[in-house]
């Protein structure tokens, strides 16, 4: 049952802390406007001249792209930097150890994994590598190869995605989900029931774009939830950001093939060195995905003539940070050509950051938490605003307590529903709060 804090109940000097509050906020909300308008003197590249997208692919080559470093700046996250620059939370916290993901500190220098090895695969037609959870999609020919390349969304390990051949079987924009019995089920063990099928709209799970491949029930389609992207968070199906699915459907035409491959590890060259990239490998694929790769650096390795550094192998394999390192020169002279990552400047705005309306005396509020610490508040409450469809949250502070709140919602029924949804999806219980002013 649904809590509800009826502040026509409680005494005048909680009502009044509910209006101080308020009145705090606001103050806070200029105070983070003037530290936005300072933006770090940080020399480099605009960003927007920074590709993230689509690259040529020479022949006999297999590294594309180029890393990148930006300074965050004060309220960014690493999702919300990941989405801007489509990576995926995978990509950007595996790439930067130690940095924390909803929290992370201002000013923090942060590398842009803007660099990948092709997967091991035919360059043809769409190519998904679900271990370091990226699409890549190949058109043109030898002489004139170009591929458009996005982070996905993927299959947990309960239901994965089989791996292997099919081809794109239909296109659908603005599809009808038909819930799965699967997952109706999993839902109703929670207690959320959930209809037969979901119209296009902000519920719907696929978004605004679908492409349904031959191997039955699996689709490369959007998501009404951006922060999952770089997840192993699926059903099996394969999830884009809205705006790289539009993009995807756009230029693929149905019957284009589909090659659905599973590699953590991964070498490449390019200018004269070879690189190796290497990611955590899915459970029970480690062994043999590393004697594979092995065996391959050691067929280099005697072609070559020359020794490989494997202490360095093995560091990159065991630090998986996903990003192409430099482990042998094919040619002399060629690791002085390897330039360093590019500064790239901090965008004046982050595409799909969730915006958080402004406080009002009239709207309906959802409690989410009471917490002692005021990082552990920051850090739910930016998880919370990056649920899909979003849940607008903040943290708003009283002496030694820093409370999570959610909202503005302008009735009961969406502030019900925002209570239901932090149950499901973040096991919270979120208590309704009524409007200071009820008109």
């Amino acid at each position: 049952m649904c809590r509800i804090l009826d502040l026509s109940l409680v005494s005048n000097s909680l009502r009044l802390m509910v209006f101080c509050l308020f009145i705090l906020n606001l103050q806070g909300c200029a105070a983070m406007k003037s530290l936005q308008e300072k933006s770090w003197l940080f020399p480099g590249h605009p960003e927007e001249a920074i590709e993230r997208n689509r690259f040529p692919v020479a022949k006999g080559v297999d590294v594309i792209g180029r890393l990148a470093v930006v300074r965050l700046e004060e309220g960014d996250t690493l999702p919300d930097i990941a989405r801007h620059f489509s990576l995926g939370i995978n990509a950007i916290s595996d790439a930067n150890p130690g940095v924390d993901v909803w929290v992370p500190e201002d000013g923090e220098r942060i590398l842009l994994p803007l660099s990948f090895i092709l997967p091991d695969a035919p360059r043809r037609g769409i190519v998904v590598n679900l271990a370091t959870m990226r699409l890549f999609h190949y058109k043109g020919d030898s002489k004139s190869l170009v591929v458009s390349t996005y982070p996905v969304g993927v299959s947990t390990e309960e239901r994965p995605t089989p791996t292997g051949q099919t081809h794109v079987a239909r296109k659908v924009t603005r599809p009808t989900w038909h819930v799965p019995a699967s997952i109706a089920a999993d839902h109703r063990k929670k207690g959320d029931i959930l209809p037969a099928k979901v119209p296009p709209g902000p519920e719907n799970p696929l978004g605004e774009y679908a492409l349904y491949l031959g191997k039955t029930s699996y689709l490369i389609h959007g998501t009404n939830k951006p922060a999952s992207i770089g997840l192993n968070a699926t059903n099996g199906c394969m999830r884009l950001y809205p705006e790289n699915v539009k993009m995807l459907y756009k230029d693929t035409p149905v019957n284009t093939p589909v090659a659905i491959v599973n590699q953590p590890y991964l070498i490449g060259q390019r200018d004269g060195v070879l690189y190796l990239e290497a990611h955590t490998p899915p459970e029970g694929l480690s062994t043999g995905e590393l004697e594979r790769i092995n065996a391959k650096l050691r067929t280099i390795e005697k072609k070559a003539a020359q020794t490989l550094d494997w202490k360095k192998v093995k560091e990159v394999q065991t630090e998986a940070r996903g990003i192409p390192v430099p482990i042998f020169e094919l040619r002399p002279g060629s690791l002085n050509e390897v330039a360093n990552p590019i500064k790239v400047q901090h965008p004046d705005t982050l595409y799909g950051r969730p915006e958080i309306p402004e406080l009002t005396m009239e709207g309906w509020y959802v409690l989410v938490a009471d917490l002692r610490d005021e990082i552990d508040a920051r850090r739910l409450a930016a998880i919370v605003n990056h649920q899909g469809p979003p849940i607008p949250a903040r943290v708003l502070s009283k002496n030694s307590s820093y409370r999570v709140i959610a909202g503005p919602f302008s009735d009961i029924s969406q502030a019900k529903d925002a209570v239901k949804r932090l149950k499901y999806d973040l096991d919270l219980d979120g208590v309704v709060i009524e409007p200071v002013n009820k008109g």
